[in-house]
């Protein structure tokens, strides 16, 4: 059970960055349609920068989160097969 509760803990963690940083993607986007509206091309760059940075981690922490699942998932039906004391 302790290597359930582990994978569940790492999940949880994963589930925090996961949602700090669609909340810094949404407010990247918001930023980059204000520059957009006032044509400031040089900081648009920028954002557009950070936005396409923040994509990638967010897709590779999303892949961490898929597999952390599956990982919890795995150990709890083994925890739940294994005879209990």
């Amino acid at each position: 059970m302790d290597h359930f509760n582990r994978l569940v803990s790492e999940q949880m963690m994963t589930m925090e960055k996961l949602l700090y940083l669609q909340g810094e993607l949404e407010r990247c986007q918001e930023i980059e349609q204000q520059l957009l509206a006032i044509q400031n091309e040089t900081e648009l760059e920028s954002v557009q920068f950070d936005i396409n940075q923040m994509k990638k981690e967010l897709k590779e922490i999303q892949e961490i989160f898929e597999k952390q699942t599956e990982e919890v998932i795995q150990s709890y039906r083994q925890t739940d097969l294994e005879p209990s004391i």
